[in-house]
């Protein structure tokens, strides 16, 4: 399946929608989708990055993110589109589904 850079004004919309369908915190940040996860601990951390890496490599669409202990902060781009695409929005989608 191939993905569209999107419009800055469907980001813009599609970020409401995951923002009003989750706990809010998802931003842009440096033109990439992001959040800061928090957990109970590094236990709980790192098992959601291991069920986000396996769903990740399933669709051949990586995150970039950076954890130290509780704390995964996630950063989502499309990189063969040079921006945010669909694929991102499906992403964060699924990463709250793991983090909850």
């Amino acid at each position: 399946m191939t993905h569209r850079k999107l419009e800055p004004h469907e980001i813009e919309d599609a970020l409401n929608q995951l923002n009003t369908e989750t706990s809010q915190d998802w931003t842009i940040e440096n033109d990439k989708l992001s959040k800061t996860f928090k957990f109970k601990d590094f236990q709980h951390a790192f098992g959601f990055m291991t069920l986000c890496a396996l769903y990740a490599e399933k669709q051949d669409h990586h995150p970039e993110w950076f954890n130290v202990y509780n704390k995964v902060k996630v950063q989502l781009t499309t990189h063969d589109v040079s921006g945010i695409s669909p694929k991102d929005f499906d992403l964060a989608k699924k990463m709250e589904a793991f983090a909850n």
